[in-house]
């Protein structure tokens, strides 16, 4: 099992850096960076005034529709801004881990900057780790105790049907219950139910699970780093 989502290297350092230097240069769109100090009140003033919860992320694969719930205000505000600002647009799924997630929000080739800050936790009982959860990557409990998110890396749930026992066996380890239709869910759809309350989740796939299967196809590396490059596009399509 995969202890941690976000890894201490957040892109693969073999990739293809070759451009076509005869087309002409985008714009390189702008984005303001957040400090511990400025995110939360940042993320939530622009969350007000930024009510979209649907969005579309784009790959060489196919497209995936997510929802934003947004009683997670602050991740949601957080992911909202990156796509509208285009920093998503720099990244890719750099990270696969077949019958478990894909791993996406960063490339070693992306220019925006998005500033050193992590988003407080935003638990829920309601959100969990079923198959097609949207959560935000973190680093490990030893150097973030509080288990506050990464302010750009994100994961999509694969994972596998759940077993009764395993679900019985977290409820008794966590000191939580799931619900009827929680558990009917990882028993017959799957997920990964070992990250519940310990990561983030807010939003899910609604659109597009089948890609999501794709990409956990690809072939990886050592490192499970998509071995040819999973770029990906985000935008948001309501408000």
């Amino acid at each position: 099992m995969v202890a941690c989502l976000l890894p201490l290297i957040s892109c693969n350092p073999n990739k293809d850096k070759a451009t076509d230097e005869g087309e002409p240069q985008a714009k390189t769109p702008t984005l303001q960076p957040l400090t511990t100090e400025t995110a939360v009140d940042t993320l939530t003033a622009f969350g007000q005034e930024n009510p979209d919860s649907i969005a579309v992320i784009s790959t060489r694969l196919g497209d995936i529709k997510v929802r934003l719930y947004k009683d997670t205000p602050l991740h949601r505000a957080n992911f909202v801004r990156l796509a509208k600002a285009g920093f998503y647009d720099q990244g890719e799924f750099y990270r696969v881990v077949k019958d478990f997630a894909i791993q996406g929000g960063d490339s070693d080739n992306r220019k925006l900057k998005q500033g050193a800050y992590k988003i407080p936790q935003e638990f829920n009982p309601k959100y969990y780790h079923k198959k097609g959860a949207l959560a935000m990557a973190r680093y490990g409990d030893e150097r973030n105790p509080e288990k506050e998110s990464s302010s750009h890396n994100f994961y999509i749930v694969q994972g596998t049907k759940v077993p009764l026992e395993q679900l019985r066996a977290i409820e008794a380890q966590k000191g939580f219950k799931y619900t009827p239709e929680q558990i009917k869910v990882y028993t017959t759809i799957g997920g990964e139910p070992s990250l519940d309350q310990e990561y983030t989740v807010f939003g899910e796939v609604i659109e597009g699970l089948e890609v999501v299967d794709k990409i956990a196809e690809v072939p990886v590396d050592g490192s499970k780093w998509p071995t040819e490059l999973v770029p990906h596009k985000i935008k948001m399509v309501n408000q």
